[in-house]
């Protein structure tokens, strides 16, 4: 009884490239699935393309813009063609800023929200429909973020992005659970990915230690097992809807 086999289904990871999406691209990749790694910078991506190989999968490189609803259909016709299906999708893409609530600018809070939100809804869309289509099913995970609620300071735009990003994924869980097309998140706790370094003081540190119980940083690697039981159809066959936290216990902590 092989819960987490994933063998013949085809993965896109939406920034497959970065410290956390990579990480999971591995992980699906080493459990049999064929990984899509999509990013912009393809140097990033080549180097995710050779840890899946080395780990025994099948990847190869796209490049798009996932803010671009027209960039992800031209994506999706390049991995139909590549593997004739899309099982699994995760959206990984993210940018986040420290800037006080009232310096945000228009067009800072428009660049947050079209690559933490907009990219993600038109990706379920283009991506999504395609699943439907197929009949058999399929895997969107969305990665969300502990500042998702109660939101986190100094972090306004990303907050409310990640916040959005856990209604959209109850929503459309909910619109695709009769395709059989299931739809959830991750809530990552602390990981030093290179959005959140640039904000992380050394005060800031010890804020965020205080209120993890488990008293350290995430790694990349503690995500997979998330990744690939939300992938699975078998593991989480009866799992859509939900926000499952890989946080150390940030989210149970209180006083």
């Amino acid at each position: 009884m092989n819960l987490f086999d994933l063998s013949g289904k085809t993965a896109v990871i939406l920034g497959g490239n970065s410290t956390l999406g990579g990480a999971m691209a591995v992980a699906l990749g080493a459990h049999g699935a064929k990984v899509a790694v999509v990013g912009r910078n393809q140097e990033k991506a080549e180097a995710v393309r050779k840890e899946v190989e080395a780990e025994g999968g099948e990847a190869r490189c796209f490049a798009a813009d996932t803010t671009s609803k027209a960039d992800l259909e031209k994506l999706l016709s390049e991995v139909l063609d590549w593997s004739g299906s899309v099982d699994i999708l995760m959206n990984c893409p993210g940018k986040n800023s420290p800037t006080p609530f009232f310096d945000i600018t228009e067009e800072e809070w428009d660049s947050i929200m079209d690559v933490n939100l907009k990219g993600v809804v038109f990706a379920c869309q283009v991506f999504g429909k395609q699943m439907v289509d197929q009949g058999k099913g399929g895997s969107i995970i969305n990665i969300s973020s502990v500042s998702s609620g109660p939101p986190l300071s100094k972090v306004f735009t990303y907050s409310a992005s990640k916040a959005a990003i856990n209604n959209v994924t109850q929503f459309l869980a909910r619109e695709f659970a009769p395709a059989k097309v299931r739809v959830n998140a991750i809530i990552p706790g602390f990981f030093p990915a290179e959005q959140n370094r640039k904000i992380l003081s050394e005060e800031r540190i010890q804020s965020i230690m205080n209120h993890t119980p488990m008293n350290r940083f995430g790694e990349p690697s503690e995500l997979q097992g998330a990744a690939v039981y939300l992938a699975s159809d078998r593991a989480s066959s009866f799992v859509t809807g939900t926000t499952l936290r890989v946080d150390g216990g940030f989210g149970a902590m209180t006083i």
